[in-house]
């Protein structure tokens, strides 16, 4: 019989050291090496059997069924148009988020069309996901309940019923017996999830797993998890707003990035068809300090509308530095663009003020197109003059103060023409007007900028003359 013996696993990496130390060699995170023991050799990760001959391209047999929609508009966006079979989907973020209200949403939705659904709970027991399914209005019928944290005993029940789709709520409450460590441990982490895989991959039936996150916001557990199923997906929210996001940034079969908008209400999830209205609905017309900015989310323009405030700052005064906060914005970008308009613009002083930005609604942004709004919105609010409600603008700021090129420009100023705006700040290099689709967005005037100077006599928030001049 061999021995056992104890190996130090990252509980963050998953890397392996014969013994203890303070730091992670593989990827430098302090205090994660944590004692496990390992009593056999091998490893769940084989997907096909061993021994299995290489099979040529052009013969193997390609899936009969195609994907399938989940029913919700909003995944079937994130997903690629719906949910392949013999998929594993991991579905991560913080708790109170709406993950298991999600799920519950699906076998509601699937019930009649994919019986039976599998819904395995290893944190609740039967009757606490009863009464959720009961506040959601979810029906019981097609929907089968297993409280369960065996993965043997959860491999014997997929066998057995044959589901046509099943969520594991969560993986890191999985255990396989025949391991020492824990549950939720590295290598129980790994393992079970490669047992779920192969079994989806052969019986041909998706696998939702349902992931818990770190206090930093990753998904607990070993990367090798996240490089092992198809399709990672996060939500993303706050408890001040009911937006939620759920951005995927891994899919083998469609693209990443995408994300899909809900709005969390006492029915549950409610998708969010057309955002830009929903984001737009409360703004104020006619107050300084506010710009609308056509983002993208995925695939998808959003109009936003980008608010600034700045004061006179009473720590300034005293020689300390002024308070500068961003709320859904990336507060060190902030900085840097403070730091250009006061150095390469003057007249504004902004350097000495309380600056504070936020994106209205709940979003959280942070591509480089939304320096020229943010610019423009501190100004106005600045100078106390406000934007004229029916511009828009978008741009990246370089350290000069010039106006740089964005990608996807085209799908953003389609969305402002729908939405009726009438003037859209945009770089000047690469001029849209000789785009072919540029004639379709009247009466949407296309305002070419090179230069921060251009974008505020463009706004009218300042006069082009020698106070706001380029250095």
């Amino acid at each position: 019989m061999a021995k056992a013996r104890a190996v130090y696993c990252c509980q963050e990496c998953g890397a392996q050291a014969s013994k203890w130390s303070g730091r992670c060699n593989d990827c430098g995170q302090w205090n994660t090496l944590q004692a496990e023991v390992a009593e056999r050799r091998g490893s769940g990760m084989a997907l096909v059997m061993e021994g299995a001959p290489p099979i040529p391209m052009d013969q193997v047999d390609v899936l009969s069924e195609p994907r399938f929609s989940t029913g919700v508009d909003e995944l079937d966006r994130v997903l690629g148009g719906g949910v392949v079979p013999g998929s594993l989907v991991l579905l991560g973020g913080p708790p109170g988020i709406g993950k298991s209200t999600l799920l519950l949403q699906i076998c509601q939705l699937l019930r009649t069309t994919r019986p039976p659904i599998l819904y395995v709970s290893g944190e609740e027991s039967a009757r606490q996901i009863r009464l959720r399914a009961d506040r959601l209005k979810v029906s019981g019928s097609g929907v089968l309940l297993l409280s369960e944290t065996r993965q043997e005993a959860i491999e014997a029940q997929i066998l057995s019923i044959k589901p046509g789709l099943v969520m594991i709520d969560s993986i890191q409450t999985l255990f396989k017996s025949d391991l020492a460590p824990a549950p939720g441990s590295v290598t129980q982490v790994r393992e079970c999830a490669a047992s779920l895989m192969r079994i989806a991959k052969k019986e041909e039936v998706p696998v939702f797993l349902v992931g818990h996150v770190t206090k930093d916001g990753q998904l607990a557990g070993p990367r090798v998890l996240e490089h092992l199923v198809d399709t990672v997906l996060y939500f993303e929210g706050d408890g001040h707003h009911n937006v939620r996001a759920l951005r995927s940034v891994k899919n083998r079969f469609g693209a990443s990035h995408e994300v899909g908008l809900f709005e969390m209400s006492q029915a549950g999830l409610v998708a969010i068809h057309d955002a830009s209205s929903f984001f737009l609905r409360q703004r104020r017309q006619g107050a300084a300090g506010t710009v609308i900015f056509p983002s993208m989310e995925g695939s998808r323009p959003v109009l936003v509308e980008i608010q600034a405030l700045v004061n006179r700052s009473n720590a300034a005064e005293k020689g300390a530095p002024p308070t500068r906060r961003a709320v859904g914005l990336d507060g060190n970008r902030l900085s840097l663009l403070l730091a250009v308009m006061n150095k390469r613009l003057s007249g504004l002083g902004t350097g000495n003020a309380d600056v504070y930005a936020n994106c209205a609604g709940g979003l959280r942004l942070s591509e480089p197109a939304l320096d020229l709004p943010l610019v423009l919105a501190i100004a106005s609010s600045r100078r106390d003059v406000a934007v004229d409600p029916h511009l828009a603008a978008c741009g990246e700021v370089g350290l000069t103060g010039e106006i740089r090129s964005i990608s996807q420009l085209e799908p953003r100023l389609k969305e402002l023409s729908k939405m009726g705006f009438q003037r859209v700040l945009l770089p000047a290099q690469g001029d849209p007007h000789l785009q072919p689709w540029a004639r379709a967005l009247a009466p949407l005037q296309l305002v070419p900028v090179s230069t921060l100077s251009e974008a505020l006599a463009a706004s009218a928030i300042l006069k082009q003359d020698s106070q706001i001049k380029d250095l």
